[in-house]
């Protein structure tokens, strides 16, 4: 069976499982991937081990067991080996992610930052809290905890509350899609072969210049749409609501000037379990490279380096300083949190698991291979609006950013195994991305949660959220193109 033919099926499987059967994304992703090694030719499965053995990949006689496996058993190999390498990292930033949330320590980034710049600035300040905050924890969490910061500076200013929303989603829903160690950005750069480091990097960089173009289109959405500030449950709006932001501010038991009050954590001590991990990556990435090269020869130094520079050792060290504010935690909260936190991250480690064993289904058919053969030296970076186009429609159908990019990477790896590649694969990883935010509607669980965490209709919602998650994806992708074209060789 041609392989475009066995790619169309997988999608469609995706697609009509998922907005037809409602079937959970872990099962959905993992019946793809049986479907694929079924339908795979034997041919295809020799090509790939004759590969993996020219590569000194494998052995001889792990290619003949390869070979002669089931398509169960590949499946199964596949999964196992993406939980291996993102499991540990998953779980640990998950229990992070708890650690700030529960903490206060999210609020106490958001509060300082919203000192720092003033009233007049506080949808950038909404905005990079975001997107701090969005590195280790998953976009849902982000707008829980910002909401109540963006209704009561809409109590203060009496205005603009749709910039305030928008401001949050500018910062927070972009980290999610390009900034590991969130699970999408994870994935893909393991399905392109993309390191951590160069992906975390090159993800903060281009997150940062979509954000800014965001923010903008925020302000041209706010502009057009206003949206009242209604009741919402679990929360009453005060009886005499007022635009005196003195007043106001009195009367707003979440506003800003309020939120370092009491008993929660100093600002660095937030910080430290995100910037750290984050620097350790990053020196490790940069000492692999040096290594690699020959500019740095080897030393006992070098080996403590790279130790805390994997991946899983630095989120380990900054856990270390995330569980430092547990005692900023209700004693009934606090003795659940790592349990709690590892359900969330268990339900996230089987859709990329199943995701990674999709991808690999894919490569193992030949997709490497068919989709190299079509990339033209000449294309440059017209491929990354096709990364971008592939990834928007599939996102668009189906809702889950996650899922979108995890098929996408999948189905488009072979451009990142291509010679002819006229830029670094991590710029690919940044499309997919960036074509993971559009288009934002019923179909995405996190319209809901953003059109009723913030009181918004669904005919608000698409008047708001899906044009503003439409700037957003085109925002990353001229990011994305501009550092291309600027830096190619990235890496």
């Amino acid at each position: 069976m041609s392989i475009w033919l066995i790619v169309a099926l997988a999608v469609v499987v995706v697609l009509v499982s998922i907005l037809v059967f409602r079937l959970h994304a872990f099962l959905t992703l993992l019946l793809a991937g049986l479907l694929v090694a079924g339908l795979t030719a034997p041919e295809s499965l020799q090509q790939y081990a004759d590969a993996e053995v020219a590569a000194k990949a494998w052995t001889p006689e792990a290619a003949v067991s390869f070979t002669h496996s089931s398509a169960a058993a590949r499946v199964t190999s596949a999964f196992g080996s993406t939980a291996g390498k993102i499991g540990i990292l998953i779980a640990l930033a998950s229990v992070i992610g708890g650690c700030l949330s529960e903490s206060g320590a999210a609020r106490t980034i958001v509060a300082r930052m919203l000192k720092w710049v003033g009233p007049k600035r506080s949808p950038e300040a909404l905005a990079v809290s975001s997107f701090i905050i969005g590195i280790p924890v998953f976009f849902d969490t982000v707008f829980y905890l910002m909401i109540p910061l963006a209704r009561s500076l809409r109590r203060v200013v009496g205005r603009d509350y749709v910039l305030f929303i928008l401001a949050i989603l500018a910062g927070g829903s972009i980290a999610h899609s390009l900034v590991p160690p969130t699970p999408g950005p994870l994935q893909v750069a393991e399905i392109l072969n993309v390191d951590v480091g160069v992906m975390l990097g090159v993800g903060l960089a281009v997150g940062s210049l979509s954000s800014v173009l965001s923010l903008a289109s925020a302000r041209l959405i706010n502009h057009f749409v206003d949206v009242p500030l209604r009741e919402i449950a679990g929360e009453s709006l005060p009886e005499h609501e007022t635009d005196d932001s003195e007043t106001a501010t009195e009367q707003s038991e979440d506003s800003p000037e309020q939120l370092d009050r009491g008993r929660s954590p100093g600002f660095l001590e937030s910080l430290l379990p995100i910037v750290v991990p984050v620097i350790l990556i990053t020196i490790g990435s940069v000492l692999a490279y040096l290594l690699k090269s020959g500019a740095v020869e080897p030393s006992g130094l070098t080996d403590v380096l790279k130790l805390v520079g994997d991946k899983n050792i630095a989120i380990a060290i900054g856990l270390a300083f995330g569980m430092t504010l547990i005692r900023y935690i209700d004693s009934d909260q606090r003795k659940t949190l790592v349990s709690r936190s590892l359900a969330s991250a268990g339900n996230i480690i089987l859709i990329t698991a199943a995701g990674g064993a999709f991808g690999a289904m894919l490569r193992q058919a030949g997709i490497a291979t068919a989709v190299g053969s079509l990339v033209d030296a000449n294309a440059g970076l017209m491929l990354l609006p096709l990364a971008f186009c592939v990834t928007t429609a599939i996102r668009t159908l189906q809702g889950s950013a996650t899922v979108a990019m995890i098929t996408s990477a999948g189905v488009l790896q072979g451009f990142a195994f291509s010679e002819d590649l006229p830029f670094h694969p991590v710029y690919l990883a940044m499309a997919i991305g960036a074509g993971s935010k559009p288009v934002s509607w019923m179909t995405d669980s996190a319209f809901w949660v953003i059109t009723r965490m913030s009181g918004m209709t669904e005919a608000e919602g698409l008047k708001v959220v899906s044009p503003m998650s439409i700037a957003t994806g085109l925002s990353a992708l001229a990011a994305s193109l501009l550092m291309a074209w600027l830096f190619p060789g990235v890496g």
